[in-house]
């Protein structure tokens, strides 16, 4: 009896599981191509930004190199 019940909730609730992947597909096809045209129109900013967080970034490897190499 309880395998029916939870048969036919499963049953009601596909349509409004199918409506909201397709709804988040759309949502993240959406969220890509607004970030690929960001990353079009700023792509010299993003160089800079880029080049502005490497010395941080080979500061971190260093010390986590050495951290290790310590054990």
């Amino acid at each position: 009896m309880a395998e029916e019940v939870k048969q036919e909730e499963k049953k009601c609730c596909e349509g409004k599981n199918i409506l909201a992947t397709i709804f988040k597909v759309i949502l993240g096809l959406a969220f890509l191509a607004l970030g690929a045209g960001a990353i079009i129109g700023w792509r010299a900013d993003l160089l800079m930004v880029i080049k502005g967080c490497l010395g941080p970034f080979l500061l971190l490897a260093g010390i986590i190199t050495l951290a290790i190499a310590k054990e």
